[in-house]
């Protein structure tokens, strides 16, 4: 069904967009690409400060992509399968609500109106307009007090593949020198580093700050989370068996 237009231009037809910020994506995919660059890049970091291998540093940094890509994945679809589920639970409650008192909830309604600066006339024609449609009435109600849309809950498959995916491609990240041929952990760690400042600035894009702000912000976080593996490393060491 095709909402109502109302005369005269759309000003997002000429003037400006958004996004669509209901699929879940964007959150999936800068937190697993965050995640599998700091987690990775602070992995080897620690083992290879405590004197392992290339050989023993790759196979840590490729089992951590791995569990850690398939743990995000899992978790990703357990968290937004449970809020969107709980987002359900309430807007039964309401249904339950408006049905028992449907006078008290329009009253309800109305007050939420004029919070919003509406004259009580106007509230009040507004409100019980919107309860002619019960069904609609508790999504609005849902939307006002809780600040959120039913209909627009993003996707737990969406947000599990993106993050899966995302955290594979920043865990590897690190771990290219030594696909490359490479032994060297301060060059895995520089390249890491690098990574964290791209994925910091692309992040950016999407919500129109600074990109040199956000990269540095990136690449500080995961310096801090290297330095304390890369001491932990050192502390413990290991055999030279």
């Amino acid at each position: 069904m095709n909402s109502p237009q109302l005369k005269g231009s759309d000003p997002h037809e000429y003037d400006h967009t958004h996004p669509n910020l209901a699929g879940g994506w964007l959150r999936a995919s800068v937190f697993g690409a965050m995640d599998g660059l700091v987690s990775n890049i602070a992995l080897i970091a620690g083992v290879g400060a405590a004197g392992a291998s290339a050989r023993i540093i790759v196979v840590t940094g490729v089992a951590g992509l791995a569990a850690g890509a398939c743990s995000m994945a899992l978790g990703e679809f357990a968290s937004v399968k449970t809020s969107n589920e709980q987002i359900d639970s309430e807007l039964d409650v309401e249904r339950k609500a408006h049905t028992r008192n449907p006078a008290g909830e329009e009253n309800e309604l109305v007050l939420n109106f004029i919070q919003m600066g509406m004259t009580e006339t106007t509230a009040k024609a507004a409100a019980s307009q919107v309860h002619e449609n019960a069904e609609q009435a508790a999504r609005i109600h849902i939307a006002h007090e809780l600040g959120v849309n039913p209909d627009s809950k993003p996707s737990p498959w969406i947000a599990a593949v993106s993050s899966f995916a995302t955290f594979s491609a920043g865990a590897f990240i690190p771990l290219i020198p030594y696909a490359l041929g490479f032994e060297s952990l301060a060059l895995g760690l520089t390249v890491g580093g690098a990574g964290l400042l791209v994925a910091g600035g692309v992040a950016a894009f999407f919500t129109r700050k600074s990109w040199w702000r956000n990269a540095i912000r990136q690449l500080l976080f995961g310096t801090i989370a290297v330095v304390a593996t890369y001491l932990v490393g050192s502390l413990l060491g290991v055999s030279a068996a």
